[in-house]
């Protein structure tokens, strides 16, 4: 087995390992600060796995934040054939990389 841990971070649930790069929903914090991230709900260390109820308590996952970017963009294209209706929308949304450096 190998050690991970289930978080969660804006609205998603993550399943990271020590040394994953992660692309979560776009957090406050600057390129290169650690950041820990305390919304656990599992956590294996290799031979036993802990699920929280609906937290782990005293679990953390301390990142690094590597990259603030913003995802490619998403078209959405409507269209009524012979009416003459069309409507485009575009969205890029700001995402946050984070380097996992360690689960406790």
């Amino acid at each position: 087995m190998e050690t991970y841990a289930v978080i969660q971070t804006g609205g998603k649930q993550y399943r990271v390992r020590p040394g994953d790069v992660v692309k979560v929903e776009k957090l406050v914090a600057e390129v290169g600060t650690t950041v820990e991230l305390d919304d656990v709900l599992a956590v294996s260390d290799g031979q036993a796995l802990t699920i929280g109820k609906p937290r782990v308590s005293d679990a953390k996952v301390v990142s690094t934040v590597v990259d603030q970017k913003r995802d490619p963009k998403v078209v959405n294209f409507k269209k009524k054939r012979r009416k003459g209706y069309r409507r485009k929308i575009g969205h890029r949304q700001d995402v946050t990389l984070l380097k996992v450096e360690s689960i406790g």
